[in-house]
C-alpha cells in the first residue's frame, strides 16, 4: 500500500530535521569542547600571572587576583555594574548582557553574582537585589 504524498513530504522533512539536530548537537559539543579547553587556559594563565608576580614580589593591581573573577562572563556582569548606579536583579542584568531570561538562564546568572557576594565584590542589600560592594578602607 502506497503512502499519501502528505505523509511522504512529512516524512522527508521529519528526516531532514533529524539530521540537522543530530548535526546540532555534534556542533554544540564540540563548541562545549573547545569553550571547556579555552576557561581552562583562561584560568591556568591567571594563575600563572599571579604566581610569577607573588615570586618577583610585585602585585598587579589591574588584575583581579581570583581567576574565576578574571573570566569573560564575570568581567561582563561587573562592567554592567560599573556601568549603573542603582541595584539590579538577575533578570535586568540578564537584559542588558542580551542572554536570554529564561528561569535557567536567570538562575545561571544569579549562581555567579552570589559568587560576587561571597567573595566581597558585589552586596545584596535585599534578596535578589544586587550592587557593587563598597571599597574596603584599606583599598
Amino acid at each position: 500500500m502506497t503512502q499519501p504524498p502528505l505523509l511522504n513530504l512529512l516524512t522527508e522533512r521529519e528526516t531532514a530535521a533529524g539530521i540537522t539536530v543530530d548535526r546540532l548537537r555534534e556542533q554544540i559539543a564540540t563548541l562545549t569542547d573547545q569553550l571547556t579547553a579555552a576557561e581552562t587556559e583562561l584560568t591556568e594563565l591567571a594563575i600563572t600571572r599571579k604566581t610569577l608576580l607573588s615570586l618577583i614580589g610585585h602585585a598587579d593591581p589591574t588584575s583581579p587576583a581570583d581567576a574565576t573573577v578574571a573570566s569573560p562572563a564575570y568581567q561582563q556582569i561587573l562592567a554592567v555594574f560599573h556601568g549603573g548606579t542603582a541595584p539590579m536583579r538577575a533578570k535586568d542584568i540578564c537584559h542588558t548582557l542580551g542572554t536570554g531570561t529564561t528561569a535557567k538562564d536567570t538562575e545561571n546568572l544569579r549562581a555567579k553574582l552570589k559568587r560576587l557576594v561571597a567573595r566581597q565584590i558585589l552586596t545584596e542589600p535585599e534578596a535578589g537585589l544586587f550592587t557593587l560592594a563598597s571599597p574596603s578602607p584599606s583599598a
